[in-house]
């Protein structure tokens, strides 16, 4: 028979893997628990709980029945990337008969379990109404009888996984950089003392006549990551940031901000274009005044994708 996509069917013999027989249920209402784990037990070369809620899993609006999940066991110490698909039958004890009924997927579809889903199972075991009356069988003397069979289909474990964690301490760290003698320069490009954000290493890196797309039009600036290979492999920071030219006249600064950036491999975001090389030496626009630059550059590191490799067996 299926009803609210469960088969149900009856069984004279008692489940495989395992039986649970909670002896005190109204223990249960009394004392306001609302679930009930099950100890451990195996079965297709995992740890499993069974999870009852007594009236109903309010998390998935039910109300007024027996909710039953098969909840994954140790699942912390399992594989990164586990994937476990299962047939699951749930059996429930008529002490009256000696005879079991049994549920099931109605369409037998693969249960499927991973690391954002350690438990499944079945929302409306039986209505409380009918599990109370005693002619039924479920609950006699204040005990019922439970019991699972677990039956593993298919098994996968991812070989790399990335995982994005937020920095918890994310702050907006500000650097300034102090460039005299700018008309002196004689090399391609320059670079800030190293500063710290986030935990890593950074430099300001400049070409006063320009780089790429900029040659010799513009002064291009960059923020570059020092030791990536400090970082572990695969590994990215996603980060915002913001570069800027000070304005030592008229507080007008020429600023650029980022959209968010991964850091890796690639060390180095910026703008070849940052500003014209006309507008930068006209000495009524502030930028080079006494033949001295002030640059800025404002960095958050807002968290870290990691390459995480499987767990040894």
């Amino acid at each position: 028979m299926a009803q609210d996509g469960l088969s149900r069917s009856l069984s004279n013999s008692p489940p495989t893997h395992y039986s649970l027989k909670i002896e005190s249920f109204s223990m249960l209402t009394k004392n306001s628990v609302d679930t009930y784990e099950s100890g451990e037990f195996g079965a297709g070369g995992y740890k499993w709980k069974l999870v009852v809620y007594r009236n109903g899993n309010t998390k998935k609006n039910v109300e007024d029945h027996i909710s039953v999940y098969l909840k994954m066991a140790e699942a912390n110490s399992l594989q990164t990337g586990w994937e476990v698909s299962v047939d699951f039958r749930l059996f429930l004890l008529d002490q009256n008969k000696g005879i079991y009924s049994v549920l099931q997927d109605a369409n037998m579809n693969k249960m499927c379990l991973h690391g954002a889903m350690l438990q499944v199972g079945f929302d409306r075991v039986i209505p409380l109404k009918e599990f109370s009356v005693a002619s039924n069988g479920y609950l006699i003397d204040d005990a019922c009888v439970l019991g699972a069979e677990v039956f593993v289909l298919k098994e996968r474990r991812a070989g790399k996984v990335e995982c994005l964690s937020r920095n918890k301490s994310a702050f907006m760290k500000k650097h300034c950089w102090k460039i005299e003698s700018f008309s002196m320069l004689k090399s391609e490009f320059l670079q800030s003392e190293p500063f710290t954000a986030g935990g890593q290493t950074w430099v300001i890196k400049l070409y006063p006549k320009g780089d790429a797309i900029g040659k010799n039009t513009h002064v291009s600036i960059f923020l570059r990551l020092v030791h990536p290979e400090k970082l572990s492999p695969g590994s990215q920071l996603l980060t915002e940031y913001t570069l800027r030219i000070v304005d030592q006249l008229n507080g007008k600064h020429m600023s650029r901000k980022s959209d968010y950036a991964w850091f890796s491999t690639m060390v180095g975001w910026g703008w070849s274009r940052f500003i014209d090389l006309g507008s930068f030496k006209m000495s009524n626009n502030g930028y080079l005044l006494k033949n001295t630059c002030l640059v800025e550059a404002e960095v958050t590191v807002h968290g870290i994708a990691k390459a995480l490799e499987p767990a040894k067996a």
